[in-house]
């Protein structure tokens, strides 16, 4: 809660620009009208900075190509042809410059003029120091709990807006954002009418777009959480659960262990226990041929491998993760679950881990981990509402990394046309405002400014695996060096006193009493003190 506090007006402040669909000021009646979403920013007062070259108000530009088979309608699901349905014309940023009004940076840039490249390292979660774990869930619970300033969600369909005369908007928290942007692109297509839904239809999973959608994904959440806090040295770490035995994170430090009284919940030890899910209904969705509207849905679930066996045996090996990203196809076939020896079908975990057949009946890989929660995070739908999901996607992600690292594919690698709808080369990622292109996430982080730890050289990976020892060390050294001084200052009280001692005594004997000074005398001096006070250690607590 004391970060709340501190941090509540910085998060008004701060949080101006951002990525995600709804922008506040695109949801009026007037935007939504007029199909223009292109803000000011604030820095010169021009519609999408124009007047300092950031970028421009200009037509959206779709592909004609054709998708594939998968959803043979047209016209009645409000995100074909991202983002039309709402907007035929956004902010198109300058080269250095992102956001819906051309507010930010580019990913990996930073300073006034997104000049700045600096690179972010994303660390194994138990490589964090103690303070890192309490700043990690901190940050995860201030998001959860402060409403976005600059964000809204959408509750009906465009349809169901009056063609936007009737906005049909709702306020949630950072967090939740995130949230409703996961299902929004998962959901069912509503075709008008209760239980009118087509199912066989994902904007962002089982086909293509799967890795580059959830990279642009955590990059975007990554982003507000800086912006949020302050704290633009954040990270998200990531999950290596290769070979896990059960859900080693599940734990009171991190992201909270099971409850005592009731194996589903969350130990009442962890802020999680407090958290509640939306979003989370989706058959009830499809029922009511209705959208989430944003509302409490209860507590957030989890009970950890109390899954279904028959579909989840075990967590994936490090043997799994080798073959996945041995596979030398990004997609194959019909480019959905189906497909065979496919890398990004593998790692969804619809191919088989072993031999790379798709449409496995037992699912493997990234898949596996959300059946083993068994909980909020086992629902395709509602599985952001559990902080896990963004360790685990960080190191689904770092996968992805690794396979393009060793592949160095081609742009013309990724398929063009043909894909399940959304998932194609030039296709708008659902639902981003600014407008993300597939195609422009299948490239390394580094081009993005974030690498992961374990793909660092050795000197770099020795000083990530230090860092929380440092970290600790430097927590400590103010009390260290208080004692360090307390010691020397004993000894030297000490030292003075034997000196004392000594010339007492060695005054007594016979060959001191004469007139003359015996060789052996020895002189006086001044006992060694600090004697400014600039002299004075500098002590802070932190």
């Amino acid at each position: 809660m004391p970060l709340l506090l501190i941090h509540g007006v910085f998060f008004l402040q701060c949080l101006r620009f951002s990525q995600q669909q709804f922008p506040r000021l695109c949801a009026t009646t007037e935007a939504l009208l007029s199909k223009e979403c292109c803000p000011v920013w604030e820095g010169d007062g021009s519609a999408c900075g124009a007047s300092s070259g950031r970028g421009f108000c200009r037509d959206v530009e779709v592909s004609d190509l054709p998708n594939g088979l998968n959803y043979p309608f047209s016209g009645l699901d409000d995100r074909e042809r991202w983002p039309l349905v709402f907007y035929n014309r956004t902010c198109q940023c300058a080269s250095n410059y992102m956001g819906f009004n051309c507010g930010e940076c580019q990913f990996g840039l930073f300073g006034a003029n997104c000049e700045e490249r600096r690179e972010s390292v994303r660390r194994n979660v138990f490589h964090l120091s103690a303070a890192e774990r309490r700043k990690l869930i901190s940050y995860l619970n201030l998001a959860k709990h402060t409403v976005s300033q600059d964000y809204v969600i959408a509750t009906g369909t465009y349809r169901e807006m009056n063609n936007g005369s009737t906005p049909l908007f709702s306020d949630v928290s950072t967090y939740d954002v995130f949230v409703w942007m996961h299902y929004y692109v998962s959901r069912n297509a509503l075709l008008g009418g209760p239980g009118n839904v087509w199912t066989d239809v994902d904007f962002a999973h089982w086909a293509p777009a799967f890795l580059p959608w959830h990279r642009v994904y955590l990059l975007h959440w990554e982003r507000e959480i800086r912006k949020l806090t302050g704290d633009f040295e954040f990270s998200i770490p990531y999950w290596d659960w290769r070979d896990a035995q059960g859900c080693d994170i599940c734990t009171e430090d991190l992201m909270g262990a099971q409850s005592p009284r009731d194996p589903n919940l969350i130990s009442p030890a962890s802020v999680f226990s407090s958290w509640r899910v939306m979003c989370s209904r989706a058959e009830d969705y499809s029922v009511r041929g209705v959208l989430c509207d944003g509302n409490d849905e209860g507590p957030l679930l989890r009970n950890p491998g109390n899954h279904d066996h028959n579909l989840v045996a075990r967590l994936p090996t490090a043997a799994e993760v080798e073959f996945t990203v041995s596979l030398r196809d990004y997609d194959t076939g019909a480019m959905d679950r189906s497909a065979n020896f496919s890398f990004r079908n593998t790692l969804e975990g619809f191919g088989n881990p072993q031999t790379g057949l798709g449409n496995s009946r037992v699912l493997g890989m990234h898949a596996s981990l959300h059946i083993f929660m068994n909980g909020s995070m086992s629902s395709v739908q509602g599985s952001a509402n559990d902080p896990i999901f963004l360790l685990h996607h960080a190191y689904v992600d770092s996968i992805y990394e690794q396979w393009l690292r060793r592949h160095a594919p081609e742009q013309t690698h990724y398929p063009e046309f043909n894909a399940p709808i959304g998932h194609n080369r030039q296709y708008h990622m659902v639902p981003f405002i600014p407008l993300h292109r597939n195609i422009e996430y299948f490239t390394s982080s580094k081009e993005l400014g974030y690498q992961y730890s374990y793909m660092l050289n050795s000197d770099q990976r020795i000083s990530e695996v230090l860092s929380p020892y440092l970290e600790l060390m430097m927590e400590a050294w103010p009390w260290l060096l208080g004692a360090l001084v307390l010691g020397a200052l004993v000894t030297m009280t000490v030292a003075a006193v034997a000196a004392t001692m000594t010339r007492m005594c060695w005054s007594a004997w016979p060959w001191q009493l004469g007139e003359k000074s015996s060789a052996f005398h020895l002189p006086e001096r001044e006992p060694l003190i600090i004697s400014s006070d600039s002299d004075t250690p500098n002590y802070h607590t932190i």
